[in-house]
């Protein structure tokens, strides 16, 4: 066997591993476009938001954002001050209780 078809074998194994970890990344490790999602209670003034930094999008109506650096209840706070009061707040599909989300109203506009 020459050195070079030793080489190949060697390099080919390794180079399709390689490949494979980066491509099959799992989709749960994917972030979600919709990663927040808050409906307002009664229907906001404006719907162009950004709080923190954080730009949320009007879809459906509720305020839809990726996720961001802040912690969810800060985002949630921030959204209920410049919206008004929240009937839900949803972090990566799950939704606040009944506790969060008072908790998260009480800085409602």
């Amino acid at each position: 066997m020459s050195r070079i078809t030793r080489a190949l074998l060697t390099a080919v194994p390794a180079l399709a591993t390689g490949f494979a970890a980066l491509v099959a990344t799992p989709a749960s490790a994917q972030t979600p476009i919709n990663y927040y999602v808050a409906v307002p209670a009664a229907a906001p003034a404006s719907t162009r938001l950004i709080t923190n930094g954080t730009p949320w999008r009007w879809e459906n109506a509720a305020f839809v954002a990726s996720k961001a650096p802040q912690r969810d209840v800060i985002l949630c706070a921030a959204v209920a001050k410049r919206a008004g009061p929240l009937a839900s707040f949803t972090v990566a599909g799950k939704a606040y209780d009944a506790e969060a989300l008072a908790a998260c109203n009480n800085h409602a506009r």
